[in-house]
């Protein structure tokens, strides 16, 4: 297994949902496409107000989460030597990306050095030397790197490490790298889609003095960020309708005795939403699999932790394509915007293939594994993120879903 399993082809469900192209599609609005302004920022990370809503009053933290020292020991991790792959590459067809990259003649004579290129089995690898990787902009360490993120044989630049909210120092704030792996990080970024992303973990590793630092570049390598939501309450808050939306209109009421005891108290308090939430996300919420999680076969990706979100024990069969969207036929019922607490946004493609699902939470945040490995924790996200992270092509949408009434 790659250290960082590769993200776009593990978290996709290509399901075949052969309704969707009768369904009201929502498209990308401007709201949803960028995440809101935090209202401030602390040593902690960025701090944000909810807007109103029947969710209350919300205080929405960043917090980034790294994964357990034993998952990172146990992947393969990446060489300290950086190498590109070109699988069915030509001479020719680098010269082109070079040109395309705006590669200035030096640049290309440096990468096209015969003592630094490897043909094998029609593969084409480039072996860099840091100096003319550094050397590159933004803008063309973009082109070339979007062009080594189409094969599997480049599992760095596949699955990145992407800057969420595109907040550099937010990301780097507390990571455990040396000022001078930061300023690499820095250096190094490149633009997929919308994102910022880092690839060059080899270079980090170049600068590594002892074993402690190369396992917290390999943890760095899979900081994501989530959120960390309070609904604050105080004597004057609407009881009835803040319990009618956190309980899911009754299908979730675990958390209505804290609630209650909040709010009939009297007093300013605040409520973290993991108390909230139905039994198996509130164990799963901030954590990462363990093997054991692998016992049916498969580790739950996103499609299984959406149609689990109510449920107090998983059901396995949701890791079967075709079992699922059974479940969703019988059991759901589309819906357009406003969502609510609970609905399952499934974010589709113009041939109506199902790329991710994720939880309506509150104030479009969401409730989201983002791919199906085990380094991918169960996280709360802005929607907007989880658009950035997978609405890559043309046409795509984002489709509601909601359990129908249960009847009497």
């Amino acid at each position: 297994m790659y250290f960082l399993p590769p993200f776009h082809q593990s978290s996709l469900l290509r399901t075949a949902l052969l309704a969707v192209a009768l369904l009201p599609l929502t498209g990308r609005s401007e709201a949803m496409t960028r995440e809101p302004p935090p209202v401030s920022s602390d040593p902690a990370g960025l701090i944000w107000h909810s807007r109103p809503g029947p969710w209350g009053e919300l205080e929405i933290r960043s917090l980034y989460l790294e994964a357990p020292d034993a998952r990172v020991d146990g992947l393969k991790h990446p060489s300290t030597t950086t190498g590109w792959n070109f699988p069915g590459g030509s001479e020719a067809m680098l010269l082109a990306l070079w040109e395309r990259a705006g590669l200035s003649k030096e640049t290309q004579a440096r990468l096209m050095d015969p003592n630094r290129i490897l043909l094998h089995e029609h593969v084409w690898t480039l072996f860099p030397d840091a100096a003319v990787v550094a050397g590159m902009t933004l803008e063309q360490r973009s082109v070339i790197y979007a062009e080594l993120a189409k094969s599997t044989l480049n599992p760095m630049h596949e699955s990145p490490a992407y800057v969420t909210g595109n907040r550099v120092e937010d990301w780097l704030r507390q990571a455990q790298l040396a000022d001078v792996q930061k300023d690499i990080v820095r250096q190094l970024l490149w633009k997929d889609g919308d994102l910022l992303a880092f690839s060059d973990v080899s270079l980090l590793l170049g600068q590594a003095t002892s074993d402690a630092e190369i396992l917290h570049i390999f943890k760095f390598m899979t900081r994501v960020r989530a959120l960390v939501v309070q609904l604050k309450l105080s004597a004057s808050s609407d009881l009835r309708n803040l319990a009618s939306y956190w309980t899911g209109a009754g299908l979730n009421t675990d958390g209505l005795p804290l609630l209650t005891s909040e709010v009939e108290g009297g007093r300013q308090s605040a409520i973290d939403i993991t108390h909230l939430l139905p039994p198996l996300p509130r164990k799963l919420l901030y954590t990462y699999p363990t093997l054991a999680s692998a016992a049916s076969g498969r580790l739950p990706d996103c499609q299984w932790t959406a149609f689990n979100f109510f449920n107090t024990e998983p059901n396995e069969y949701y890791l079967d394509t075709r079992l699922t969207v059974t479940h969703l036929r019988e059991a759901y019922q589309d819906v357009s915007p406003p969502y609510q607490y609970g609905d399952i946004l499934e974010l589709v493609n113009a041939a109506g293939d199902a790329i991710h699902g994720c939880v309506y939470i509150a104030d479009d945040i969401v409730y989201t594994k983002n791919g199906d490995g085990i380094i991918r924790p169960w996280v709360l996200m802005w929607l907007s993120d989880v658009e950035n992270l997978y609405m890559r092509e043309t046409g795509m949408k984002i489709v509601g879903h909601r359990l129908k009434p249960v009847a009497p």
